[in-house]
């Protein structure tokens, strides 16, 4: 049987942080969570855009328990603050905001603005709500991929793309990260002991505004047309886009490092499914030297020494 919304087990009195959440597969998950039972902290950049999602949660889900709070993923101080303002446990994580194939453009800090938000600013937001995420119950973080993993190289000797900047291939690297993220927390957590399931996934092609931004950003009327035609002709809808999120976060067989993505051909679209990922993305030496290059990036150190 394929796995569906209806194979959500309960999440009544369970905690979940999911970045992005106003639109796109990010807003499908919080719904999907909160339709379960879930308490749900909207994770935005901008809080009315939040506000608005949160208000259609509720409309359409009886009961839901939802939050909108601020975070920045390109600004550091904001990561910081978010996690500083945080109180109790917290049981699910889900990383799951991004950018993609954007116009060269830098974070607060400094950073290649795609590897800086899809990559650095989760990373630091992890570090910080780690004790948290300790006390939590059966915790799990799920980190949000994408296929365009497969196309990416850690760049350790230009990795904020100071040397040169092709859009999608910075975009390749910071998915890729995302990967590595995943399985060095994985197998950081199982040699520390820890209780936290890390685990990743990816929505194969789903219509949200993302494909838009950085068309948008070029000021780009045929790009926005082509990748707005390309949406409504072939993509999935978001909310089957946030399948494979969903079954990362909830089911209960998930084991670390556990990898999810659409069924169908291409992995474009379908029920979630286990999938295939690239070596590189599991490469130990690669994923413990980003660990520590994180760390050096953003100041946010966490399970050293459980390698």
């Amino acid at each position: 049987m394929a796995w569906s919304l209806a194979d959500i087990p309960d999440q009544t009195g369970r905690t979940a942080v999911i970045t992005g959440a106003n639109s796109g597969i990010g807003l499908w998950a919080a719904h999907g969570l909160a339709g379960a039972g879930a308490r749900v902290i909207l994770a935005c950049r901008s809080a009315e855009k939040g506000e608005e999602a949160a208000a259609t949660i509720r409309a359409e889900v009886g009961g839901a328990e939802v939050e909108v709070r601020v975070l920045d993923l390109a600004d550091l101080d904001s990561v910081a603050a978010f996690a500083d303002a945080w109180e109790g446990p917290l049981d699910l994580l889900i990383n799951n905001a991004g950018v993609m194939a954007l116009p060269y453009r830098k974070t607060a800090q400094g950073f290649e603005m795609q590897i800086g938000t899809n990559h650095l600013g989760h990373f630091a937001l992890t570090g910080r709500l780690f004790d948290a995420l300790r006390a939590g119950s059966a915790p799990r973080v799920v980190n949000v991929s994408s296929q365009a993993h497969r196309m990416g190289r850690i760049r350790f000797d230009d990795l904020q793309s100071e040397g040169s900047y092709q859009k999608w291939v910075a975009y390749g690297q910071s998915k890729l990260a995302n990967l590595l993220f995943t399985h060095e927390l994985a197998r950081r957590c199982a040699a520390g002991g820890e209780p936290i399931v890390a685990a990743a996934c990816h929505p194969g092609y789903a219509s949200t505004h993302l494909q838009l931004a950085g068309a948008e950003m070029e000021n780009s009327s045929l790009k926005a047309w082509f990748m707005g035609t390309a949406n409504r002709l072939f993509a999935q809808d978001a909310a089957g886009g946030a399948l494979p999120t969903l079954r990362a976060a909830t089911d209960p067989e998930v084991a670390p490092d556990d990898y999810f993505g659409p069924a169908g051909l291409g992995e474009l679209a379908g029920p979630p499914v286990k999938t295939g990922r690239t070596r590189s993305s599991l490469d130990d030496t690669v994923s413990a030297r980003l660990w520590d290059v994180s760390m050096q990036l953003t100041g946010v150190r966490f399970l050293e020494g459980a390698e």
